[in-house]
């Protein structure tokens, strides 16, 4: 955890990131070159959903639930709070701040996306981040047709016969 500010620094913010924003993705270099600094990681509540939206680049959307909701991972970030000024008035719809609750009973504020723009949007709350999302997306998975043909290939290659 990053030391606490000294006395007469700037002001800090926290802030919750759960997707291009994240070490690694597209958009981190938002944070980092306004001075924010890793906390360390975090997971919501099993109180949000997460879809994929589609927008450029790709981010996902976090939204509180009432029911059916899941954790999400993401990271703590700290940053000046006229920088948290700065990225907040340049962040496009449909994303927003909000509070968002931690699974260790803290809240804090992080991104989150208005309601309306999770319809007709893939949920994938089920991978539990972005970042596994992400990673399952670059696996590439084998055509049944392919399936079909290796195994047939196989069949082939064997020395007996099947069914002999």
């Amino acid at each position: 955890m990053p030391p606490p500010p000294e006395p007469g620094a700037a002001p800090y913010a926290d802030l919750v990131v759960v997707g291009a924003h994240l070490s690694g993705q597209p958009l981190n270099g938002e944070l980092l070159g306004r001075g924010a600094t890793l906390v360390g990681p975090v997971s919501t509540a099993a109180a949000y959903r997460l879809w994929a939206l589609d927008t450029v680049p790709p981010k996902p959307g976090l939204l509180r639930v009432r029911t059916g909701g899941a954790p999400v991972r993401g990271e703590h970030w700290r940053l000046p709070v006229a920088a948290l000024g700065t990225l907040v008035a340049g962040l496009p719809g449909p994303m927003t701040i909000g509070a968002v609750e931690l699974d260790d009973g803290r809240t804090l504020p992080g991104f989150l996306v208005e309601a309306s723009a999770v319809h007709e949007v893939r949920d994938i709350t089920a991978y539990g981040g972005w970042v596994a999302y992400l990673d399952d997306r670059e696996v590439p998975r084998p055509s049944r047709s392919s399936m079909r043909a290796s195994r047939a290939a196989t069949a082939a290659s064997l020395p007996w016969s099947v069914g002999t």
